[in-house]
Parts: C-alpha cells; structure tokens; sequence
C-alpha cells in the first residue's frame, strides 16, 4: 500500500518543515515516555520548554540559555561545514576537551601574573589545540585513506583519558587540598571569562558564537570556498572536473570545526566551567551533531537550534528537580530530537505514495 517516490528536485518545503514536526513528534514521543516513568507528560513538558523561559525563575535561567546555547552553536557551526562537505567529524568533543586543555594550561602555567595578554594567548591556544586535535584524522585520512569517523570518534577517548591525567596529574590544584581539578579560573581575573554585561550570560563565547554564525554566512553564500564546500557534498566528481581539491578540503572542514571546537572548549573552562576537572567535559561535541543536523546544516538554522537545545538542557535540569525525572530520561528525549529528524529527513527527497495516491 505504501511506496516511495523519488522526487525531481528536492523540496523546499520539507527541508524546513521537518525540523519544525521533528520537534513536535518529540513532545508527543517524549510525554509518552514520561508517562510510562508515572510522571504527568504535560507537566514534564511545560517544565522543558515553558518555565525557564517564562517561569516564576525566569529572570535566573534566561541568561542561562546563552551560556548553555554558546559552545553548541559555535562547535555546530564548524561541523555543518565539513557536513556539507561530506567530510564526517564526529569528535569535536575531544576537539573541545583539548582546547579546554591547552587554553587553560596557559592559564594556570601564568598563575598568579596579572596581564591583558593572558586571555587572548589562552583563546590562541585553545583554537591550535582543538586544530591539532582535528588535524590527526585529517592527516591519516589524507595520507592513509582512514576513516575519519572512526578516527575522530576514538580520539575522543584519547583526550577524555589525557584530561583525566592532567586533572589528577600535573594540572591539579596545589591549594586543593588532594581533590582532583585545577585552580578555579573563575577567582583569576585575568584568565576569567566573565560576562561582559553583568547577569546576562553574554561572554566572550557567545560572542564568538554569533560572530562564527555571520562568518558561515558570509563562507557559504559569498565566498568561492563556500562554493567548493557545497558542491564537493552534493557532487563529488563534478567538483573534482571544477578542480576543488578532495585533501585540501579536507583539512581545510576538519581545521575550522577542530579550531572552533577548541575555542568553545577555552571559553566554557574559564567561564561557566571554571575548572579542568575529569568531569570537565558535558557532551557538547556529540550534542552538536544534533544542532548541525536540526538547523538543516544552516547558519542561522543552527542559531535557532542551538537556542532550543540550549532550552531542553535547562528544562530538562528542571525536570529533574521538580518532577525528579531520571537523567536518563531527558538524555533519552533530547536523542528523539535527532531520530525524528533522520527520520522525516526522507520526506525532503521522496513522496510517500499510498494506494497511488500522494
């Protein structure tokens, strides 16, 4: 009764609105998974996307979107480059770790001099020890042929065991009295990251975050690499015949989203995170696979949905404390996010065709 049609071009139409129903069958999807856990669906629902926004604590968790929706955006940004490119970075969160590493190395290996240098060569660094991490899977897949979904992947794990190192090792607070964890780089000044408006959650980062946004912009629509980008994603040997470089490209897509990785990485550990600790890490590099694919690999798509990212990370915290919802559980509906999206991104190239009918 059922059969799909290939269509001639693919539609517009679906190629935003399925982000749109991927949203929506993740309510519903996800209410019937709270319901089965004994907690009102509605509720848990309003807990998510209504009361950090417009809540009796509104007032603390709004800046809170920024600070969460900054290093989503800002490592979505990077990778929706290479994405487009079909060049599949899949670690930006070791990417980040390493960034966060390097940045905050400079920090503490300065501790406790006082310079308006010290953030900017922090920010430097952080940029080159995301890069260098990118550049590893780059390299091999250039020389070796490797894969670099597989090789990205693993050095995620690589870099999660080097901060484990470091944390109980050589970067551990002399002051800490034995626990694991740096310095915090919030109580120095020079290497803070602060908010450049006082309780707003606008920082350095997020300022980053817009200004890669403008950037992809101006990349993908006004520049001949942007060009070479796309086409090289939807038509391999027809950018070949127009001489794009398959390697060149390569490094060139892993570079910048290993680099921006880096720097969300430097600006989450002398901001919100404060500390290089085991645990520094949160996920974001995977997360922002999911915002990459729900802006529809955008810009400004990926703007909007790393701000509604932002919004189930803070409601689902919410969630948690007012309905005690598992962990597992808010981890589970942001995943539906994703699903749903792969899952109607069907709809953008084929008909669904019943009885001979659309």
């Amino acid at each position: 009764m059922f059969r799909l049609e290939k269509r001639p071009t693919p539609s517009t139409f679906w190629s935003w609105g399925t982000p749109v129903l991927a949203v929506i069958l993740t309510m519903i999807a996800g209410g019937m998974l709270f319901a089965m856990l004994g907690k009102d669906p509605v509720l848990a629902i309003k807990a998510i996307f209504w009361e950090p926004l417009f809540g009796a604590n509104a007032s603390y968790f709004r800046p809170q979107l920024l600070v969460k929706a900054g290093p989503l955006i800002l490592i979505a940004i990077g990778l929706s480059l290479g994405f487009r490119a079909a060049v599949w970075n899949i670690g930006a969160e070791g990417q980040y770790i390493m960034g966060a590493l390097c940045g905050g190395s400079v920090a503490l290996a300065a501790y406790p001099a006082e310079s308006f240098l010290l953030f900017p060569a922090m920010i430097i660094a952080g940029a080159i020890g995301g890069f260098i991490w990118a550049m590893i899977p780059a390299l091999l897949k250039i020389r070796f042929g490797t894969n670099e979904i597989l090789v990205s992947l693993m050095l995620v794990y690589v870099a999660e065991n080097i901060l484990s190192t470091l944390a109980f090792g050589p970067l551990k607070n002399p002051e800490g009295f034995g626990f694991p964890g740096s310095r915090n780089l919030q109580q120095y000044p020079s290497a803070h990251n602060a908010d450049l408006i006082a309780n707003t959650g606008l920082h350095w980062g997020v300022v980053t975050a817009f200004l890669a946004v403008i950037g992809a912009y101006i990349l993908l629509n006004r520049h001949i690499l942007g060009f070479q980008i796309s086409v090289a994603g939807q038509a391999p040997r027809a950018a070949r015949f127009a001489g794009v470089n398959p390697n060149t490209l390569v490094a060139i897509c892993l570079g910048i989203s290993g680099a921006l990785a880096g720097l969300a990485g430097i600006f989450e550990v002398a901001g919100p995170g404060g500390q290089i600790t085991d645990s520094f890490n949160v996920g974001y590099g995977f997360t922002a696979i999911i915002v990459a694919f729900l802006g529809r690999l955008h810009p400004v798509g990926i703007l909007l949905a790393g701000l509604l990212m932002a919004l189930t990370y803070i409601g689902g915290e919410m969630a948690q404390l007012s309905l005690s919802l598992p962990l597992a559980a808010i981890q589970a509906f942001q995943g539906m996010l994703l699903f749903f999206l792969l899952a109607l991104d069907l709809l953008t190239n084929f008909r669904i065709r019943i009885g001979g009918l659309i």
